[in-house]
């Protein structure tokens, strides 16, 4: 029986040559560093993510507001750490019934310390004229509606439509109210006469 023989060169098993063993090399290598980019093109934006966005800093930072444009019986909101911040220019009017209705407050003399000291007065503000107060009610967190028309038994102020809390130009509560303290009033101070910086008081505290 005679011998079978392999003369295709083409069906050769012998060792590869150094050249292809280079080439082997090079698309391992290459196929490494395009996968190794892949994964930095992934978890770069994963990792940007985690860090704090422009506007998570600045919400806790102090707010300017401009009253210049408010006029007697109007209110302005502003917002800060993501509340809104109640600016009410009272009228001559209004301040006339600051305290005609103390008796039908559950606490007309801010003992609570809803305030800071500096606006622990008839007014609970720095300028009488200008209210400053967070515009969430005390009792869950709702944001009463401004009710500012007086009346002989009313003498203006903010009703809760969620429960009926009642605030009055000040921000104190009525008796009878859900609410069990007084609205907030957050610190600030003035820039300028016209311009109001909520969240920092340092001038104000002076």
């Amino acid at each position: 029986m005679s011998e079978n023989k392999i003369d295709n060169p083409s069906l050769s098993f012998c060792a590869p040559s150094e050249v292809d063993l280079q080439k082997r090399d090079f698309l391992v290598k290459a196929t490494a560093a395009t996968g190794a980019v892949g994964v930095a093109a992934v978890a770069v934006p994963f990792v940007g993510s985690m860090l704090p966005s422009e506007r998570a800093k600045a919400a806790g930072a102090p707010v300017e507001v401009d009253i210049s444009k408010l006029k007697p019986g109007e209110k302005l909101t502003a917002e800060w750490r993501g509340q809104p911040v109640w600016i009410v220019r009272r009228s001559p009017e209004m301040m006339a019934k600051l305290d005609q209705h103390d008796a039908d407050l559950s606490d007309p003399n801010m003992e609570v310390p809803q305030q800071p000291e500096y606006c622990k007065n008839k007014a609970r503000a720095i300028k009488p004229e200008y209210a400053v107060m967070l515009g969430t009610c005390t009792h869950l967190g709702c944001s009463p509606n401004e009710s500012f028309a007086q009346t002989s038994e009313w003498p203006g102020g903010f009703v809760c439509p969620c429960h009926g809390s009642k605030f009055d130009l000040t921000g104190r509560v009525f008796k009878g109210s859900p609410a069990p303290t007084n609205l907030i009033v957050p610190p600030h101070q003035y820039l300028t006469e016209t311009t109001i910086l909520i969240g920092d008081d340092k001038k104000a505290e002076a």
